[in-house]
């Protein structure tokens, strides 16, 4: 209760500094009080942000391209047989071939969410388009000797009998002289719903730039028609995500979080603040605000993680009036939970089809898990539309910026209260695939990152700065930066990769006929692109899995956490009948480099959770045998926009070991590179079509995972829930894809055919043992765990010399070490 108190009263100073004074559920634009900047204000959402600016007090349009629109968030329209009135002062800046300027009224889609408007919703155009009065479908010309440079419009509604009819009044910005009206057919009250917005070069397509570009003034809006909801601002404190770690072992927990900006412009703020309970004194420190990416990190160490902690973050936003604008964010740094299991929430793959994805948001917010994991592809391409930035850095940096905005504006509400990790993927980078090659050469769309270098470095920043530490910071190629780690939260290791950063490119082989990065041809022998040196994980992480598979600090259980899985498990791409032999992208790929990397991470028996695919799959690897490796939990997509299938039957395979449950399509089979995959369940898709776009978005396989992580019986309970269910009848069948729910051990992931048992260790006397099984002529680790009982027969693969290691306290450097040969010949 304390949480949505303090919410609510930062929302409603939000729309206070955001708008400027006037009676209840009418609004009036502040910008006459703001310095020069990008950002709008809070009450405001730009198409697209990069072309917008407060520019001498007015809302400016910097771009000569078509239909460039900015909604009012806090304000819609209601179904009410009601009347309204907008008005806007707009003048050209510079004039192009075309002119247009105007107000949108009543825009919306099937769904009506004002968030999703601003990206979906169609509505009533009223304003001047090239000499001419348009409202609706009615237009009107105006004499030849009018000039429409500094206008006045106004557009008012009134309700009657036969339905609201829209009056555009126009007038000279200057003499306040009246240069003409026009007035609409009636409109039913049920069409005039929604947002309402002003346009930028109204009636010109968005693709086209022979447009001019106008300046806004004293945007208003009044009437019955209008509903005020002050809950809806976006800003100036936009969300937070932030993690809590024990990675470091005796040097305690270590908190990070990082508040999000919108660009605030040279005379804006310089740093946040942030505000917590340190034991029980209050703490405040205060960080800058990165330049580029628009974040400010807090790091604290020797956190408490025992009881959960409120936080507020602060930022002072100067005006040009005198009094700054003090805002402020709430949240919860959660404490550990204890005596249940770790919820882990998985999350991929944002196609905004689906924004704001509100079933899942508020699905999520009803199981309440107590971590986050977004596993890549924050954003798409197309996300929000007006296209991308490769060139100028500066531009494609607001061009990402826009679009991430529409990541927070979904999911801040539950990444405030709750760890999250969240690691970049291909589209976040603006690549349709990505092969990141260390960072080396210049950078194209299939070597290394074709984006620039400066732009890279604010994805990396945005998605993780909060998480813990990283293991080695050094930046790669041409400078970029690298996000792998680990963090350990709940008696939980969680090891964070980026597994396309340094995976090598399609470049280096040949697949035939068609992309580099696609095998169509159902007979290729898949074994000619597996060269010498090709990399998936690259060395530098590879040493890291090493380390983390032996380093049991603080944790029982393990997590492999990556942007996608280690197999190839889908048979078609994009259409139901495109198949595909197999597909470069996926971690099956190169497959010499995708082996080693399972051969150490199968030491440390995580369970892998990934994404990317649009298609959740649960698998267990095989590598040397069938399903001899770890298992992997490919999470659903958010929102999938290009969907995939897994259905190797109808491709002429046999399963072996199917499952119990007996559905299509699961059983042992044969990747795409040909690696033996063990598929206990898959979601395919059920179709494309649908009524809205959540509907489509259901029926696209869309959705989201639990993992249920309980360190007393060492199990994973893996949950796969549709985009559109209700979590609220539990994790019944029904919400979920066939297959899931399903619980696996955390001895489940090695599976390796045991040969036989070396004598049994007494564990009496250890605190919190970890038992380590080395190879004792080559000195290589097996595998290591900390075991549960007071007796522990280490297992063995082959007969042979082994060295067994018991350490105490989970930590190498202190407590009691013990070590022992001993040999196993049956």
């Amino acid at each position: 209760m304390l949480q949505a108190t303090q919410h609510a009263t930062v929302v409603l100073l939000f729309a206070l500094v955001g708008l400027a004074a006037v009676r209840a559920d009418d609004f009036a634009s502040d910008w006459q009080r703001q310095y020069d900047r990008i950002w709008i204000g809070e009450a405001y959402w730009a198409n697209p942000m990069e072309d917008w600016r407060i520019k001498s007090g007015q809302a400016v349009c910097i771009n000569r391209g078509g239909d460039r629109n900015l909604h009012v968030l806090t304000h819609q329209l209601t179904d009410a047989a009601a009347g309204f009135e907008l008005s806007v002062r707009a003048s050209v800046v510079e004039r192009g071939e075309h002119t247009g300027v105007g107000f949108r009224v009543g825009i919306h889609d099937e769904l009506n969410d004002y968030r999703g408007n601003c990206l979906w919703g169609k509505g009533v155009d009223a304003g001047v388009v090239n000499g001419k009065l348009v409202v609706g479908n009615k237009s009107k010309p105006l004499p030849d000797s009018i000039d429409i440079g500094d206008v006045a419009l106004k557009l008012s509604c009134v309700a009657g009998d036969e339905g609201c009819v829209l009056t555009l009044t126009v007038r000279d910005g200057e003499s306040n002289k009246e240069l003409g009206e026009i007035t609409s057919e009636p409109f039913a009250a049920e069409q005039l719903v929604g947002n309402v917005a002003v346009v930028s070069n109204l009636g010109l397509p968005q693709n086209k730039n022979t447009g001019s570009t106008y300046s806004f003034a004293n945007f208003r809006g009044s009437g019955n028609k209008l509903f005020e909801d002050l809950d809806h601002v976006f800003g100036p404190i936009l969300w937070t995500m932030y993690s809590v770690s024990n990675s470091r072992g005796d040097a305690g927990y270590v908190l990070k979080l990082t508040a999000f900006a919108p660009p605030l412009g040279p005379n804006g703020p310089k740093n946040m603040t942030l505000g917590v309970l340190d034991g029980d004194q209050p703490r405040t420190l205060t960080a800058p605000i990165d330049a580029d990416a628009r974040t400010a990190t807090f790091r604290i160490e020797n956190w408490d993680p025992t009881s959960d902690t409120p936080y507020r973050v602060g930022l002072v936003v100067p005006t040009t009036d005198g009094p700054a604008q003090t805002t402020s964010y709430t949240g919860t740094i959660r404490g550990e939970p204890t005596g249940r299991p770790l919820v882990l929430g998985g999350l991929t793959c944002q196609n905004h089809i689906g924004f704001p994805y509100s079933p899942v948001a508020r699905n999520l917010a009803q199981l309440d898990p107590d971590m986050l994991f977004f596993s890549g592809d924050q954003l798409y391409e197309e996300n929000g539309g007006y296209g991308i930035e490769r060139k100028d850095a500066d531009r494609a940096i607001l061009n990402f910026l826009r679009k991430f905005y529409l990541f927070g504006w979904a999911f801040g509400d539950v990444t405030r209260d709750r760890p999250t990790l969240c690691i970049p993927d291909d589209h976040d980078v603006f690549h349709p695939n990505i092969w990141g090659e260390g960072g080396e050469g210049e950078g194209t769309l299939n070597s290394g990152y074709a984006q620039p270098v400066k732009m890279v470095e604010v994805v990396h920043r945005t998605n993780c700065s909060h998480h813990p530490d990283f293991f080695d910071a050094t930046p790669a190629g041409r400078g970029i930066s690298v996000y792998y780690g680990n963090m350990v939260w709940v008696r939980t290791s969680f090891a964070i990769l980026g597994d396309r950063q340094f995976k090598s490119g399609p470049d280096h082989v040949s697949t035939g006929k068609g992309r580099p990065d696609h095998v169509l041809d159902r007979d290729f022998d898949v074994t000619k692109l597996d060269k010498p040196g090709l990399e998936l994980l690259g060395e530098r992480q590879e040493a890291f899995l090493d380390s983390w598979a032996s380093d049991w600090r603080g944790a029982d259980m393990k997590v492999l956490l990556s942007e996608t899985v280690f197999a190839n498990v889908a048979t078609h791409h994009g259409a139901r009948d495109g198949f595909l032999r197999a597909d470069l992208d996926s971690g099956g790929w190169p497959q010499t480099a995708r082996n080693r990397a399972l051969r150490i991470i199968r030491k440390a028996m995580p369970l892998h959770v990934n994404g990317d695919q649009h298609l959740t799959t649960l698998v267990q690897y095989g590598i040397d045998k069938p399903r001899d490796g770890s298992w992997s939990f490919c999470t659903p997509a958010i929102a999938v926009g290009y969907p995939r299938w897994w259905r190797p039957e109808e491709m002429g395979q046999t399963p072996t070991d199917r499952p119990d449950h007996g559905l299509p399509n699961t059983g042992l089979f044969r990747d795409g590179f040909d690696h033996p995959t063990y598929v206990y369940a898959v979601g395919n898709p059920d179709a494309q079509s649908g009524a809205n776009r959540y509907e489509r978005s259901h029926n696209k396989a869309s959705g989201f995972a639990i993992i249920r992580i309980d360190t007393e019986k060492r199990t994973y309970e893996c949950e796969a829930y549709r985009f559109d269910c209700d979590v609220s009848a539990g994790a019944t069948t029904e919400n979920q894809f066939p297959g899931w729910p399903h619980t696996i051990t955390q001895r489940e992931n090695d599976g390796r055919e045991v040969a036989g048992y070396l004598p049994a260790i007494d564990l009496s006397d250890y605190d919190r043992p970890v038992v380590r099984v080395f190879d004792n002529d080559s000195g290589e680790l097996l595998y290591s765990l900390p075991p549960t009982g007071e007796e522990f027969r280490p297992w063995v693969f082959a007969k042979g010399r082994y060295r067994v290691e018991v350490t105490d306290d989970d930590d190498d450097d202190k407590g009691r070490a013990d070590s022992r040969v001993e040999t196993f010949d049956p």
